[in-house]
């Protein structure tokens, strides 16, 4: 009963999404036109709260957990795992003051409305999967652009979204050199529980009902070596993930 009503309210839901990125496209060209960096933050912020919210004729809810004093005078290297394409809004939004930016594939860049115009303009890096050597210099320039501007790099170190919840091992050449280019930043674990659930069956429907959890760790110093960081920052992450319990 629960699929067939979700055949029902996925046309719903992907009308509300497509035109909110629609609608934000040429507001983002806007702002940034008008008043630089700042304008299309504010405005990408404001998307990703709609995006966010159009989840809900799909019955969506979401929990954002932080209990603690994250500072915005240094830079933060967000590591989290990654369920689905709806991971991203959220964090956008929650931790909007942040100034998060993202690693995503150069496929994102072209062709999709407000997305694709954020990734480019918004300080954000577009990697090829194929090119390992490419990609880890792409890599290096947001780590020293985060350092330099006091701002979020976002990681998915698994490399692929989890289908079922059930996080993989990082693959940690990416997260190495974020570290070492943004040698004052803070480390901030994050565990996405329950988004992996909206694409239970793939990419039509989409899933009903799913009560979708973010919980920030404290953050670690990037003091000290790098190996062991990593594995720190992996158990922090891992030790808030439902699939484990």
């Amino acid at each position: 009963m629960q699929k067939l009503l979700s055949y029902i309210l996925t046309p719903i839901f992907f009308i509300a999404f497509g035109a909110c990125l629609l609608f934000f496209h040429p507001i983002q060209w806007l702002g940034l036109k008008l008043f630089g960096y700042n304008g299309l933050k504010k405005t990408v912020s404001i998307l990703n709260w709609c995006l966010m919210r159009s989840t809900n004729i799909l019955g969506t809810t979401y929990t954002f957990s932080n209990s603690h004093e994250i500072p915005t005078e240094k830079p933060l290297v967000i590591v989290t795992n990654h369920q689905s394409m709806y991971d991203i809004p959220p964090i956008i939004w929650y931790m909007r003051k942040y100034h998060p930016k993202f690693v995503s594939k150069k496929e994102l860049g072209k062709g999709i409305p407000s997305v694709s115009f954020n990734l480019v303009h918004g300080g954000s890096v577009l990697i090829d999967r194929n090119d390992g050597k490419g990609a880890i210099l792409e890599i290096a320039k947001l780590g020293s652009y985060i350092e330099k501007h006091n701002r979020s790099a976002v990681i998915f170190p698994e490399g692929t979204r989890s289908r079922d919840g059930h996080p993989k091992p990082f693959k940690p050449m990416g997260l190495k050199m974020l570290l070492k280019k943004a040698p004052s930043a803070l480390i901030v674990p994050i565990s996405i529980n329950n988004s992996w659930k909206l694409v239970r069956y793939g990419k039509f429907p989409m899933g009903l009902g799913a009560s979708v959890s973010f919980k920030v760790h404290e953050p670690i110093e990037n003091v000290g070596d790098a190996e062991l960081i990593i594995q720190q920052t992996e158990a922090a992450v891992n030790s808030g993930i439902n699939s484990f319990k």
